[in-house]
């Protein structure tokens, strides 16, 4: 896993002393839940969850450099939203932030960052994103970053209680990416 940067932020692997900065964020009602999981009750929730990143090698920690702290993370993940979408050279991008780090600019300097990675050294044709109906902070960040969207989708969380929520998915072509 490559180490990306920006002018503040640094995405990186994740580490296990990165638990606490992890927990901090991930205990919060507000992040977990627009994501598809629960809210982090105990710090040994976020040890398991740093665990599945490592292993993964999908999904940075989002460090800003000010603060040499964790305040989210960022992943690439080898997914898509429908599996009738037949291309080759396709990723999903997904992502969450620290409330207290909101409406600073932070996630979309990071995706733009994560989509150039993405186009540039990985050679992708299409990146997906998604958010969930009514998440309007994700939208925003989404509509930033040039994403079109394409269709909406009902899904179940099983994560949490099976609650049904509605997908709008989005996408940039690598073409319109490097222009």
């Amino acid at each position: 896993m490559k180490t990306l940067e920006t002018d503040r932020l640094i995405l990186r692997k994740w580490k296990p002393q990165d638990r606490y900065d992890l927990f901090e964020y991930a205990k919060n009602p507000l992040v977990g839940p627009n994501a598809g999981w629960p809210p982090h009750k105990t710090i040994e929730m976020s040890d398991q969850i740093i665990n599945i990143f490592i292993d993964s090698g999908e999904v940075y920690a989002v460090v800003l450099k000010s603060e040499n702290k964790v305040i989210g993370s960022i992943g690439l993940h080898d997914r898509k939203p429908d599996d009738k979408i037949q291309i080759e050279g396709q990723r999903e991008i997904g992502y969450v932030l620290n409330p207290d780090y909101w409406g600073k600019g932070y996630m979309p300097e990071a995706v733009l960052r994560v989509l150039d990675f993405g186009f540039k050294e990985m050679r992708q044709q299409i990146i997906w994103c998604l958010h969930f109906e009514g998440n309007d902070k994700s939208r925003r960040v989404i509509e930033k970053c040039g994403f079109k969207f394409r269709f909406k989708k009902k899904k179940t969380l099983p994560l949490l209680e099976d609650r049904e929520v509605n997908d709008w998915i989005y996408n940039i072509r690598r073409s319109d990416f490097l222009k």
